[in-house]
C-alpha cells in the first residue's frame, strides 16, 4: 500500500526536489505553498503524513499545526525548516510535530524521517 504525503513549502524548489525523492522511493505525493493550501488540501485527501515548512506567508506553519491538531490530533507532521532551527525546531516538537528537519538536508536525511515516522524500515518500494 501506497503512503500518501502533503509537502507544504512555499519555495518551489524544496517542494520539487521533496517531491522528486519521495515519489522516486514510492509514495503519493501532494504540494501546498501555504497553510491555507494545505488545509484545503486535508478536506479532499486523507494523508498519512505531512511535512511541513515553518516560514510562510499566508499562514505560517504554526498556524497550520495548531489547526491541524484541532482537527486531526494523530495526523503524523514533519516540520522542516531553515530559520533559527535552534529555537523553532524545538518548539514545533512542543505544539505537536513528531519529527524536525533543519534545512538544507539530504534526500537520505528526508527519507530516514519519513520511513521512521510512518514506521517504515525501509522505504517503500525499496524492495520491489
Amino acid at each position: 500500500m501506497h503512503q500518501t504525503i502533503l509537502l507544504v513549502d512555499d519555495d518551489p524548489q524544496i517542494r520539487a526536489l521533496c517531491r522528486t525523492t519521495l515519489e522516486e522511493t514510492g509514495y503519493f505525493v501532494s504540494e501546498a505553498s501555504n497553510g491555507k493550501e494545505a488545509l484545503e488540501a486535508i478536506k479532499e485527501t486523507v494523508f498519512d503524513l505531512i511535512v511541513l515548512d515553518l516560514c510562510m506567508p499566508d499562514q505560517d506553519g504554526f498556524e497550520f499545526l495548531h489547526a491541524v491538531r484541532a482537527e486531526l490530533p494523530k495526523l503524523k507532521i514533519i516540520v522542516i525548516s531553515g530559520f533559527m532551527t535552534g529555537t523553532m525546531l524545538p518548539v514545533a516538537r512542543l505544539q505537536g510535530a513528531v519529527a524536525t528537519l533543519a534545512k538544507p538536508f539530504s534526500p537520505d536525511s528526508l527519507l530516514s524521517a519519513v520511513s521512521d515516522v510512518l514506521g517504515t524500515k525501509d522505504p517503500v518500494g525499496a524492495s520491489d
